[in-house]
């Protein structure tokens, strides 16, 4: 048996080494080296990186304090002069749009981290071990969405707080939640592939900013009818509008209360389709690039 440790301390997985009886003799060899299961390797993986968050408060902070300033922001700022529209006064329009985008802002350290690990030489030392390539990736997809569930709970008191309520009933409301995960584990995958193709952790920060125009080119902050007419077609139709639609629909209460078209039911299975179609395009590309050697 022969237990392999990250530099980090906190990444181990057991490879088993069997012995196979030699032919004609009562002796045994050592044969090929199995390694860790899918699920033992996607566990280990996963709880080294909620490892270093903890290690690394500063990425709790910061998350946290960007989603307050952009959301303090739009509130008291900007919230006086744009008319939601619908039913819904401003707070209650903006919050569940902004919880959406906060699935971008704080998924954006994932790149950073990656593309550390990347670069420092860890992933070169997992290649080494006869471990599944994909649950390597799968575990870091599923530690990156812990910290962008931290980065909901956070966001949704403090947008509690500045006013947001919401109107829906308890299960729709839970049932927003739980679509916002399966939207922050699906854009967690873009942020990996972004670290992975990245030199180093800056490179990766820089490149995470491009799918900050996703986040303003939407309806989570004013109302896509609001926009010049050229910019609306890409507004109403790209992937994060469809899941803000699809979580402020199940939230206040149906689409007729927010004032878009179509129904909570066609918002929700677009945006799970969207979601679906992300993972599956880029965890292949994430397992494809991590499983290339240098």
């Amino acid at each position: 048996m022969t237990t392999t440790t990250s530099p980090e301390r906190s990444f181990t997985f057991v490879v088993e080494s069997p012995m196979t009886p030699m032919s004609g003799h009562g002796a045994s060899s050592p044969a090929a080296a199995t390694g860790a299961s899918f699920v033992t390797t996607t566990a280990n993986t996963a709880r080294r990186t909620i490892l270093q968050f903890f290690r690394t408060p500063q990425l709790l902070v910061m998350g946290t304090v960007q989603g307050a300033l952009f959301l303090f922001m739009f509130r008291y700022v900007f919230g006086g002069a744009i008319s939601p529209g619908g039913s819904l006064n401003y707070v209650d329009f903006l919050v569940p749009g902004f919880l959406v985008t906060t699935v971008l802002w704080t998924g954006m350290s994932a790149a950073a981290g990656v593309a550390e690990d990347s670069s420092t030489g860890v992933y070169d030392r997992l290649r080494s071990l006869p471990i599944p390539r994909a649950g390597v990736m799968l575990g870091r997809a599923l530690a990156d969405t812990t910290l962008v569930g931290w980065g909901l709970l956070v966001t949704g008191a403090l947008g509690f707080a500045l006013g947001f309520r919401a109107h829906g009933s308890i299960a729709s409301i839970l049932f927003a939640v739980g679509v916002m995960f399966v939207c922050g584990f699906a854009c967690t995958w873009v942020f990996i592939l972004l670290g992975l193709v990245s030199g180093n952790a800056q490179a990766a920060q820089g490149m995470s900013m491009l799918v900050i125009p996703f986040s303003f080119v939407s309806s989570a902050n004013v109302p896509i009818e609001s926009m010049p007419g050229w910019m609306q077609p890409f507004a109403a139709n790209q992937p994060i509008t469809v899941m803000i639609n699809a979580v402020r629909s199940l939230m206040q209460g149906g689409a007729d209360v927010v004032g878009i078209g179509h129904t909570t039911t066609y918002w929700v299975v677009l945006a799970l389709i969207w979601c679906a179609a992300i993972t599956a395009v880029f965890a292949t590309l994430c397992v494809l690039r991590f499983s290339r050697t240098k």
